[in-house]
């Protein structure tokens, strides 16, 4: 974001409030890693000091665990809390992640500027994999994260950058809001090629999601490969490969929301 983060030496005590750069720093560094958020989920097993949730970190636990570095996320968390850990005299490394090329970038600058180590080979191996011309759209999809209320992915968000470089248009890129509210009936309305309903945040399932569209096909999908930026890329290029492959050609004439 363009904040000095000044740093004397190469940290060797970090806490990560973003599940996908906890599970990037753990794979890759995972020496330095003392605290996460409940949120993290991976690697399986991780065992660091836990400092409750990304929207509402105990700012105290994280002092005591004294990190020479937190990692944060924009939209993951709080600007508040970001500018208490660092009024407390913390140095918080905060990253902006929109697209899939901001990604890379910023997973590069945070292997290589923030913990002074080399990039890592799945970061590598996921910028040849993703590196191209846009595909031509093969299908056009929604993104459900929510229920009750019905949230789905908007413009200007990372996963909804990744589903178009898969080949994926989605349906709410031109709204105005990054996750719009909606309804099932009105995404029933729209003629999409699917509605791909992830596991996280909402854990949608076979039972939980799929019986309220009566006229769209629904895939049930890893949130982990649509929302996390770190190892899980590779993976995402290919399942989203074979995802696409299923779905057909693109719908004419329909409908879209704008």
């Amino acid at each position: 974001m363009g904040t000095p983060v000044r740093l004397p030496r190469p940290p060797r005590r970090v806490v990560s409030l973003v599940p996908s750069l906890t599970e990037a720093v753990a794979g890759s560094v995972p020496e330095v890693l003392v605290g996460a958020t409940l949120w993290c989920t991976r690697p399986a097993g991780l065992d660091v000091a836990r400092v409750r949730g990304t929207k509402n970190p105990d700012r105290a636990a994280i002092s005591r665990l004294r990190p020479d570095l937190v990692i944060a996320n924009k939209e993951e968390n709080r600007e508040l809390d970001v500018a208490r850990l660092r009024a407390a005299g913390i140095p918080v490394w905060v990253t902006v992640v929109e697209t899939l090329p901001q990604a890379l970038d910023s997973l590069g600058r945070l292997f290589t500027e923030a913990l002074s180590a080399p990039v890592p080979g799945w970061l590598a191996t996921a910028r040849s994999l993703w590196s191209g011309p846009l595909p031509p759209v093969a299908a056009t999809v929604v993104v459900p994260v929510w229920r009750d209320p019905w949230m789905v992915v908007g413009r200007s968000t990372f996963a909804g950058d990744l589903l178009r470089r898969a080949g994926l248009a989605n349906a709410f890129a031109g709204h105005p809001d990054r996750y719009p509210h909606t309804g099932p009936e009105e995404i029933d309305r729209l003629g999409l090629d699917a509605v791909l309903l992830p596991d996280e945040p909402y854990v949608f399932t076979a039972e939980d999601g799929p019986e309220v569209f009566a006229r769209t096909p629904t895939r049930l999908v890893s949130g982990r490969l649509l929302t996390w930026y770190g190892p899980s890329l590779p993976r995402a290029r290919t399942t989203l490969a074979d995802l696409v492959s299923t779905l057909g050609p693109p719908t004419s004439g329909r409908p879209r929301a704008g």
